[in-house]
């Protein structure tokens, strides 16, 4: 079975959505063995059958490894990032990503990760027990008493950046990119957005004729 062990790519937004041709091109997940067999956790997970990212990666199963949090801490992480900004249509596997970066800051800094471990112990508290095996409606409540933390500040900065600025999201969610080295969006299909409705007539003003 291949393994991708996901990474944010550096490449640019307009180099992956194939904006040229029009056409999406296969994610570029690097494939490896070696790198499961170091870390301190691991994070696993499949993509959906038939689903759009199963379409284009290199294999249905992902890998994240992490160098200092446990694969429990990581699954937390995941979770709690899901709470904080759910999707249907993003796959565990952009939420791994979230876990990733943040085990990157907790292995660079002894501060961070005892701010996110001590974080953690108490989701888990406010959870009953087990935050990742709470219902949605505990999880939610045991995130929000955690809102005044710098653990939930720390936590809910990092998805910015590890839930929607990568290839994976930006595939998920309709993201064509980057456009205004092409001229801009009004010039390439302005009401191309394919998750919205279309706008009333009255939503528009009528030209000006000058």
């Amino acid at each position: 079975m291949k393994v991708i062990p996901i990474t944010s790519l550096s490449h640019s937004v307009a180099d992956s959505c194939g904006e040229d041709s029009g056409e999406v091109p296969k994610l570029k997940l690097p494939l490896t063995r070696r790198s499961l067999l170091r870390g301190s956790g691991l994070l696993l997970g499949t993509l959906a059958a038939g689903g759009v990212l199963s379409a284009l990666a290199p294999s249905r199963a992902w890998a994240v490894e992490l160098k200092t949090l446990s694969s429990a801490e990581g699954t937390t992480l995941m979770k709690m990032g899901r709470v904080l900004y759910p999707h249907a249509k993003l796959p565990d596997a952009v939420y791994a990503l979230l876990a990733k970066d943040l085990d990157a800051g907790a292995t660079s800094d002894a501060k961070t990760t005892t701010l996110l471990r001590g974080g953690i112990a108490d989701l888990d508290k406010a959870a009953g027990g087990n935050f990742t095996k709470a219902t949605p409606a505990k999880q939610l409540a045991a995130v929000k008493s955690l809102e005044s933390t710098p653990f939930f500040a720390a936590v809910r900065g990092k998805c910015v950046t590890s839930l929607y600025d990568n290839d994976m999201a930006f595939t998920a969610l309709g993201y064509p990119g980057s456009s205004w080295e092409k001229g801009g969006y009004i010039t390439r299909g302005f009401q191309d957005l394919k998750w919205l409705p279309e706008p009333s007539k009255d939503a528009s003003p009528a030209a000006w004729m000058g």
